[in-house]
């Protein structure tokens, strides 16, 4: 064997021990744990629903949404299904691609989008019916180009039921949407939300049953109303793809202002990469919303 061919060997062998060091992970994922390098690097996002009252009203469009993250530099947006022209019912293509051609011209991404599904139904019907709002979303999420649709379990157990029994059919619905996310390359993320789901091992539960890499959580940090949401959150980043960073967080079912601090503390013990959308829940007054993603950009730095 001449010296360029050892040579040649040796590159070969390098390139390839440095590429499975990056997909390598240090510690074995449990069930369920979102597949990512460690590290941290983050984009801060807004969530739409922070202008919900003149989204709602008319007084704003996601057309008008997109030009303030323009305007404030912010990353990217998660552009609820609500505010989507004739929700639930999607869009037309003209009104999709008009709105991805902008985001991309003023450098915003449309990281995911949203519906209000519940598959606690008793009816199994009607839990059909759900399960196409959240496929029929899953396409609007793969021609706008955002990559998450964001879910629900649903509100509450029902009358004459319990957890347990809801599961039996709620599991199944979301590894279906899953399965057709996984299609068209959309990540089927349930926000828990002080609904059927109230804590961060419930939510859990139902990640690793449905045992699906395209499906994940979307990390909300004003929806964790029992013991201390500081842990709570640190349990659920692991098997998150994304955020809703809100002003406010409940210790042990109190109010409180959040500790953006203490959120960074944990996204530097855990590691995340990816979006962190903020949302504000005032009246949608652009100053307000501007101040609060001020003090996340400061933490986030």
């Amino acid at each position: 064997m001449n010296s360029k061919t050892r040579r040649r060997g040796f590159l070969t062998g390098s390139i390839a021990l440095a590429a499975s060091a990056l997909v390598r992970p240090a510690r074995i994922l449990a069930a369920g744990e979102v597949k990512r390098r460690q590290g941290v690097r983050l984009r801060i996002g807004l969530n739409a629903y922070s202008f919900n009252r003149p989204l709602m009203s008319g007084a704003m469009t996601l057309s008008d949404v997109i030009d303030y993250c323009a305007a404030q530099n912010i990353d990217g947006l998660d552009a609820t299904g609500y505010y989507f022209p004739g929700y639930p019912n999607v869009p037309t293509d003209e009104y999709i691609y008009e709105l991805k051609r902008k985001a991309y011209i003023n450098g915003v991404t449309i990281s995911g989008t949203g519906v209000r599904n519940d598959f606690t139904l008793t009816d199994a019907s009607s839990r059909r019916g759900h399960i196409a709002l959240v496929k029929d979303w899953i396409e609007v999420s793969e021609k706008i180009g955002a990559t998450f649709v964001r879910v629900f379990s649903g509100p509450e157990i029902p009358r004459n039921s319990t957890y347990e029994k809801v599961l039996t059919w709620m599991i199944p619905a979301f590894q279906e949407c899953a399965e057709y996310g996984k299609k068209h390359g959309v990540i089927v993320a349930l926000q828990h939300h002080d609904d059927f789901l109230k804590t961060a091992d419930q939510t859990i539960q139902v990640v690793k049953a449905v045992n699906s890499d395209w499906f994940s959580v979307v990390l909300d940090v004003g929806s964790l109303r029992k013991g201390d949401p500081y842990e709570e959150i640190e349990k659920l980043l692991p098997y998150a793809c994304t955020w809703q960073i809100k002003e406010k967080v409940y210790v042990n079912g109190k109010v409180a202002d959040i500790d953006l601090a203490k959120i960074r503390t944990i996204i530097d013990k855990v590691g995340y990469r990816g979006f962190v959308p903020f949302e504000a829940l005032g009246p949608g007054d652009p100053k307000m919303v501007t101040a609060f993603l001020e003090k996340v950009r400061k933490a986030m730095a």
